[in-house]
């Protein structure tokens, strides 16, 4: 399917067309490979087939794969062309960082009842997540997340005051805080993430409706902004059977996704 002609000329208006090429191809590629067009661990027509396919220039091919790349989608060894590493679909980092962009991926309608929202002294693994100096205050929050209506998952999130603030201003109701700080200027650029398996402690038995000391899947997450300075600490704690997570590493990248988890 051959696009618009490729106009990378100098200047903003060159650079914005560029950049929607680049992401046309990548999208459309990504579907072919998530519907199976290029069979499992087949490999990708060469950059040159592909520019002449959507009469692009190579560097437009060359960034719509490094998209692809960087989704764990396609793989490629020096010399050889891109290989399928698969058709299940991977997650954008918006999609792995709020429970709201995951759940509407799915197709799925996503819930959140705010349970306590409370303004304290940060303990000490607080000021240590969020870089505080001692006597800092941080804003905590509980909220109980939905997947159409079923109970999934208890969310706990600490922010800094600066973006506690903003969050304390929010309706009780609303389902992404993320989407509603962006509007704020409050973005969310690089996670660093920690799951492991922990016992539900009461709060957890009343907001999901399990026995207090039945397993959980916790993950812990520290979020930072564009310069690197910490705006949340979040722990999120799901119900067996709810969700999975998966790791794709390679030498060009290394991405972690999470998913439904299948009835076994």
């Amino acid at each position: 399917m051959a696009l618009e002609p490729d106009q990378s000329a100098p200047g903003p208006a060159g650079t914005e067309r560029g950049a929607a090429l680049y992401r046309k191809v990548a999208a459309d590629l990504r579907e072919a490979i998530t519907t199976g067009a290029f069979g499992e661990a087949g490999r990708l027509p060469a950059e040159g087939a592909l520019a002449e396919q959507y009469g692009v220039s190579r560097g437009t091919v060359r960034q719509a794969l490094a998209v692809l790349r960087s989704d764990g989608l396609v793989t490629s060894r020096r010399g050889t062309r891109r290989v399928v590493l698969g058709n299940a679909r991977v997650q954008s980092f918006s999609e792995l960082l709020s429970f709201t962009h995951w759940a509407r991926s799915m197709g799925e309608e996503p819930g959140g009842i705010l349970d306590s929202l409370v303004r304290r002294a940060a303990d000490a693994a607080e000021r240590e997540q969020l870089r505080l100096e001692p006597g800092a205050e941080v804003y905590a929050i509980v909220r109980l997340r939905t997947l159409s209506g079923a109970p999934v998952m208890v969310e706990r999130t600490v922010y800094p005051p600066r973006v506690g603030e903003l969050v304390a201003e929010l309706p009780a109701d609303v389902v992404s805080h993320t989407e509603q700080l962006r509007e704020h200027g409050i973005l969310f650029t690089d996670a660093d993430h920690t799951i492991d398996v922990v016992a539900a402690n009461a709060e957890d038995a009343r907001l999901l409706g399990c026995r207090r000391g039945s397993p959980l899947l916790r993950e812990r997450r520290r979020t930072t902004d564009p310069t690197g300075t910490p705006v949340e600490w979040s722990q999120d704690r799901y119900l067996p059977g709810t969700v999975a997570f998966s790791v794709h590493n390679s030498l060009a990248t290394s991405a972690l996704s999470r998913h439904a988890r299948d009835s076994d």
